[in-house]
């Protein structure tokens, strides 16, 4: 991307209430969304996990290790409705990714990141902090649905790094410590937005 763009440019306020958590895989992203969502915020769950649970289950090509383009695809519009369903939610939001992390995904893969995917990432604006979790093999385990290696986890890390401050928005990274302890950062973090 040859130009920086500006955080928060979404014609309304949405994007002053959308925190996006992003990283690479196994990082606890998804474990700290579902203790503030237990908290009582209201939050998006994982693009990826869905679009993979949902192919599966009817053994569809959009996969990442089928289709990566499809499987991006879909992501996207996941992540678009996410976007505008949140927008029906009050007070603070926290999206499990965003639609950066598409972009960082295709450039990650090495596929061509298409005009209307650099445009959904201008026009759908977080929060200008960002919150993102640094690789954590302590933790890091494969399933069926996370076939990365834990190599490939931190290189998606590295990729969302360079995505997300190429559209301008500042990271917060997490501390690797307890749920409960990264709950209280994130809350920190928030009083002091």
């Amino acid at each position: 991307m040859s130009e920086r763009v500006e955080a928060g440019g979404a014609a309304d306020d949405a994007s002053a209430r959308f925190f996006v958590v992003t990283g690479g895989p196994g990082s606890g992203k998804s474990t700290l969304l579902d203790a503030l969502e237990r908290s009582g915020f209201a939050r998006s769950h994982e693009a990826g996990r869905g679009v993979i649970r949902d192919q599966m289950a009817i053994d569809g090509p959009a996969l990442p290790w089928r289709d990566r383009a499809a499987f991006a695809e879909l992501m996207l519009n996941w992540e678009m409705r996410s976007y505008h369903l949140a927008r029906c939610a009050r007070g603070p939001v926290f999206f499990d990714r965003g639609v950066p992390d598409v972009i960082g995904y295709l450039r990650l893969t090495g596929l061509a990141v298409p005009a209307h995917a650099e445009a959904a990432a201008r026009r759908f604006r977080y929060h200008r902090r960002v919150f993102i979790a640094p690789p954590w093999p302590e933790i890091y385990a494969q399933d069926t649905e996370r076939r990365q290696d834990f190599a490939e986890a931190v290189r998606t890390y590295d990729a969302m790094v360079d995505c997300y401050t190429a559209y301008g928005y500042r990271l917060i990274e997490l501390p690797r410590v307890s749920v409960k302890a990264r709950v209280r950062f994130v809350m920190d973090a928030l009083d002091a937005a």
